[in-house]
């Protein structure tokens, strides 16, 4: 795995890379699940696009900071693990569950080096990613999407969908939306009350 992350990654991506380590692990992964300002900025700090309201929990693993866009309201869990070898969005109030992952490289088999295959992930608003869950490179979850606790996307899941597995399948749609036209208005989006232990 050496000589692959040699070929693949840059003597300065690596360095930056140690440093965000040391300084997550002195400075934020022993810090009180309140403080998730001082979190937020040191993400900013290191290049990490973070908007209002945000909630990172200390034990959360992130990859590399300049990869990460979190919009106003999104929450990564406690222990959830962020593997942003390219750009990962969340989305505004999108929520990211404990020990949750998102997954935006893997290797292509096919390789004899089994070389390195990078792509985006877009968690969209109001989408949540339940506890140990997976979710796999070039994914979209759509706006409201629900990627159930366990499952595993590997393809994209539409706006307002549901669902579960691994691989994920449809289940349903979510009833709010099948009950009201305009369930949600983006700018009065409330935040998921199902996930009241990550306030």
């Amino acid at each position: 795995m050496t000589r692959l992350a040699d070929h693949h990654f840059s003597l300065g991506n690596r360095l930056y890379r140690a440093l965000w380590t040391v300084c997550w692990a002195l400075l934020a992964a022993w810090t009180p699940p309140p403080l998730h300002g001082w979190r937020c900025a040191i993400l900013r700090l290191f290049g990490a696009r973070v908007g209002r309201g945000v909630r990172v929990y200390s034990s959360a693993k992130i990859w590399y900071p300049p990869h990460l866009t979190l919009d106003d309201g999104a929450v990564i869990g406690w222990r959830a693990v962020i593997y942003c070898q390219a750009p990962i969005h969340l989305g505004q109030n999108a929520i990211v569950s404990q020990y949750a992952h998102l997954i935006a490289a893997t290797h292509d088999v096919d390789a004899p080096d089994f070389s390195i295959v990078a792509r985006p992930i877009h968690i969209g608003p109001d989408a949540w990613v339940a506890a140990r869950a997976i979710v796999g490179p070039g994914v979209v979850l759509g706006r409201g999407a629900v990627l159930g606790a366990g499952a595993a996307a590997f393809s994209d899941l539409a706006d307002w969908t549901i669902h579960i597995g691994n691989p994920a399948r449809f289940l349903r749609m979510r009833q709010s939306v099948t009950q009201s036209p305009l369930p949600y208005a983006p700018h009065k989006t409330p935040a998921p009350r199902w996930h009241s232990q990550h306030r």
